[in-house]
């Protein structure tokens, strides 16, 4: 379907001030086509005046569409528009004209589009929102809408159906829809709202706790849109200022409750903060066991023994600098390159004299929490399996973690350039290896293979889905 854009650059003469206008009405038009009931079409006039094309649409939230096709990009003769249409199926649609004003003349026009229904009286509701709609309108044609002001998200998120409230000159509420009322009433408000001044009403429910800018300062001559808390609720407002014959007739407010919305993140903020603040204290207590371990392992004299407590601190350590890095985040997934250069980092405390240079090649992404602690203790098992055997007799060597992840399919290879695999390799017998191939299997869900290279040193592979 082209833009709006397009098809002014390619089908008319109008010029980048003119579109930038209609550009901003079709921005703007939704609440005329929600409070008219009715769909929108615009229509540009042609660069040889032959006819109009059709250039944006819009179909109402709060009724039936009468464009059953889109008709965008479309082009009717010059002729115009007949006030009713008959589609296929009998029904009747009637059509209205308004001109798009321009400082000078109309610059486009726009048909309003609606079934023609039985006769009957109209709600106090569809009342309020039809005379509504025609103070717009007339806006439209004088080029006095969409209202120049603070156009935000906030504007853009509102609808006529979540709430309306309309004002004379002096902000005296002359209607308030019933979502309108349950949300003041939401905010303290007892007794009605139709015949009381809104700032004053207003201000005097957010008195105990004023919003950041004063409300009364959003009533001025340009939209405003703000979100108003309370003491016991929170509502999102766009103020619209609607003028008739050149003078303020008074104003349109949209709102919309959003307690709940509003609880619902405070529950998830705290929730978040309180996670984060056990992995915080797992963290501390991991640290706290991994020192008493290393305390220990001062005052043994066996070497055995001493080198147990010393696989067991780091093993400790692993996991600590996973809930470290939880600790850190807004969710449950870490950064696992972080975590893997860091445990690298670590190879100088059981190299034992001899000079390995480690690297990372790859990378690993997101991993969720739970996979992260156990893949952490895997490489940590293997880096430390690797410099504490491959590399004996030797002054210096290279271990390797490399990386291939496609979408959630992970592959591991730690490699080395050491002595290879002895003959008789067996890796049930070494606790490391054991712990490795039960996470693995067992906690990641996959597969562990060993692998001597042909030109010395060995590969250990692992793949596994990140879940």
């Amino acid at each position: 379907m082209p833009t709006l854009e397009d098809i002014a650059d390619s089908q008319t003469t109008l010029d980048a001030g003119q579109i930038a206008r209609l550009q901003a009405l079709v921005g703007s038009w939704q609440i005329i086509a929600d409070l008219a009931f009715c769909d929108l079409v615009l229509w540009l006039p042609d660069a040889e005046n032959k006819g109009r094309w059709a250039a944006a649409q819009i179909r109402p939230t709060t009724g039936p569409t009468t464009l059953l096709e889109d008709v965008v990009g479309t082009f009717v003769p010059r002729q115009g528009f007949t006030p009713e249409e008959t589609l296929h199926d009998g029904t009747v649609v009637l059509v209205d004209v308004i001109e798009v004003g321009g400082s000078d003349e109309p610059i486009g026009i726009i048909t309003q589009r609606r079934y023609r229904e039985a006769q009957r009286s109209p709600s106090a509701l569809e009342q309020a929102y039809l005379q509504t709609s025609g103070v717009l309108v007339e806006m439209v044609r004088h080029g006095q809408f969409p209202v120049g002001g603070d156009r935000s998200d906030i504007a853009d998120s509102l609808r006529v159906g979540d709430g309306l409230v309309r004002t004379d000159a002096a902000c005296t509420v002359t209607y308030a829809s019933p979502n309108a009322l349950s949300a003041y009433r939401r905010l303290g408000l007892t007794g009605d709202l139709v015949g009381r001044d809104l700032i004053a009403v207003t201000t005097d429910l957010l008195q105990r706790r004023p919003t950041d800018r004063g409300f009364a300062t959003m009533f001025g001559p340009g939209e405003s849109a703000a979100e108003i808390e309370g003491d016991d609720a929170s509502l999102l407002m766009r103020i619209i200022p609607l003028t008739s014959a050149g003078a303020r007739e008074g104003y349109l407010v949209l709102l919309r409750d959003v307690t709940e919305l509003r609880l619902r993140e405070r529950e998830l903020v705290s929730k978040e903060a309180t996670i984060r603040e056990i992995h915080h204290r797992v963290k501390n207590n991991l640290q706290t066991v991994a020192a008493l371990l290393r305390l220990q392992s001062r005052r043994l004299d066996v070497p055995e023994a001493k080198e147990a407590l010393r696989e067991a601190e780091r093993r400790v350590g692993s996991i600590a600098l996973v809930h470290e890095t939880l600790s850190q985040s807004f969710d449950e997934t870490v950064a696992f390159d972080d975590i893997a250069d860091t445990l690298l980092r670590t190879i100088p405390e059981f190299a034992d004299g001899v000079e390995v240079r480690a690297e990372r090649i790859g990378s690993f992404g997101s991993i969720p929490g739970d996979a992260a602690t156990s893949l952490a203790m895997v490489v940590t098992e293997l880096v430390q399996n690797a410099v504490e055997h491959a590399f004996a007799g030797r002054d210096s060597g290279r271990v390797t973690v490399a990386v291939n992840r496609i979408r959630n399919r992970l592959r591991l290879r730690v490699s080395d350039d050491g002595n290879g695999l002895p003959g008789d390799f067996d890796a049930t017998s070494s606790l490391g290896l054991s712990i490795v191939s039960t996470l693995v299997e067992g906690e990641l869900g996959g597969v562990l293979a060993f692998e001597r290279s042909p030109v010395g040193g060995a590969t250990v592979t692992i793949t596994f889905d990140v879940r």
